[in-house]
């Protein structure tokens, strides 16, 4: 190819990749150095020109001038000695095209960087294009790429080709610093839980419905705690949805995964029996110094309060922050715990009447009257004698 013509073709070829002129004849000419070093078998090192101009390439051997610099302390110098060879342009031809296709592959991974680095979190809907032991590739928008790493894929999903999948943007990798996919993508990460939500309802997403705290075991079962910033708006039930419309939609869209809505306290005892749903919890004992929760639950809420394999209990701890050691009412008596309810003087209305002193199932202290001599009332009392009896 003729200087001129290849001079022209580097210039169109910057234009329609979107390359700089200037970067690419740089990078070209520090790309060629090594090449005609070898080719013309120099035994100094080589110096490209490329002249912006015209196109013509030259080539120098850097020959030094000055070669006992260590004794001196002067730097080295050298002389410009021309070599160019006959086919010059050929050889930087052959060149040019691996150097353009490299550019123009870190051009578009800076280019994912900018466009999806501040959209860490975000959801996003991709496009399966083929799936392999280690991760799935996704096309985005813009045809972009992502990745969806096996360890962010819940162990009961599988991907079929062309199927729309939602998943949350995990990471952008800079391309500086590594050489992975630049867009990985996660469908285990808690946030996909609120951002399905924010699809389905507008008070989530307008946020006055807040998501105070997410544990999930991706694919099995998950546990929302949830707030409202409007009086009188019932957040559990606007999440739900009429007929349970909204979180079925979440839950279709997470493959049936299994989720508890739960009402957030700022009280620990309360928003950590709202936590043990579906179990109905008697009493919830306190100890800050170890920051643990001790729960009292009736004989035949025990294995549902701490669920299969320990879930139920394991979720409502990730998700209160609580170390939680679920009882019965027995073992409570045993340990000494129901020993800590309030006694007949320390707990009575102001018109001199007892309050019951059992917790209600949402985890609230009970506002019944106690029957004479009694710290309960009828509902309460017979459980509580039960446990006292052992």
């Amino acid at each position: 190819m003729a200087e001129s013509n290849l001079m022209q073709a580097l210039r169109d070829i910057a234009v329609e990749r979107g390359i700089d002129e200037v970067e690419l004849l740089t990078r070209l000419e520090e790309h060629l150095a090594p090449v005609y070093e070898r080719v013309l078998r120099l035994a100094y090192d080589a110096r490209v020109m490329i002249d912006r101009e015209t196109g013509a390439i030259y080539v120098f051997e850097l020959v030094p001038t000055n070669e006992d610099t260590a004794e001196t302390d002067e730097e080295l110098e050298f002389e410009e000695r021309d070599v160019t060879p006959a086919e010059v342009s050929r050889i930087a031809a052959h060149q040019a095209k691996s150097i353009i296709n490299s550019m123009v592959r870190e051009a578009r991974r800076e280019k994912v960087y900018h466009d999806y680095k501040g959209r860490v979190g975000e959801l996003i809907t991709g496009l399966v294009q083929q799936t392999n032991r280690k991760f799935t590739i996704m096309k985005l928008d813009n045809e972009v790429e992502a990745e969806l790493p096996r360890r962010e894929q819940p162990d009961n999903e599988r991907y079929h080709f062309n199927e729309r999948i939602k998943c949350v943007i995990l990471a952008v990798n800079d391309p500086e610093l590594a050489r992975e996919s630049g867009v990985i993508l996660s469908r285990k990460d808690p946030q996909l839980i609120k951002r399905l939500f924010e699809i389905e309802v507008p008070e989530v997403y307008d946020g006055i419905v807040e998501f105070r705290s997410i544990a999930r075991e991706a694919g099995v079962r998950s546990k929302v705690a949830v707030s409202s910033r409007e009086p009188g708006l019932d957040p559990v039930g606007a999440c739900v949805g009429p007929g349970g419309s909204r979180v079925r939609n979440v839950v279709t869209d997470l493959r049936g995964e299994r989720i508890d809505i739960i009402p957030y306290s700022d009280d620990p005892a309360t928003f950590v029996a709202s936590a043990l749903s579906p179990a109905k919890v008697e009493r919830v004992i306190i100890d800050k110094n170890t920051h643990t929760a001790n729960v009292i639950v009736s004989d035949n809420q025990l294995s549902l309060a701490i669920g299969k394999e320990g879930q139920n209990a394991r979720l409502a701890a990730q998700l209160t922050g609580w170390r939680i050691d679920v009882k019965n009412l027995a073992m409570a008596t045993d340990q000494g715990l129901v020993s800590s309810l309030p006694t007949i003087e320390e707990d009575r209305t102001e018109e001199g009447e007892r309050i019951c002193a059992a917790v209600t199932a949402d985890g609230a202290h009970c506002r019944n009257h106690a029957r004479p001599g009694s710290l309960y009332c009828g509902v309460h009392e017979k459980t509580a004698t039960k446990a006292a009896q052992g």
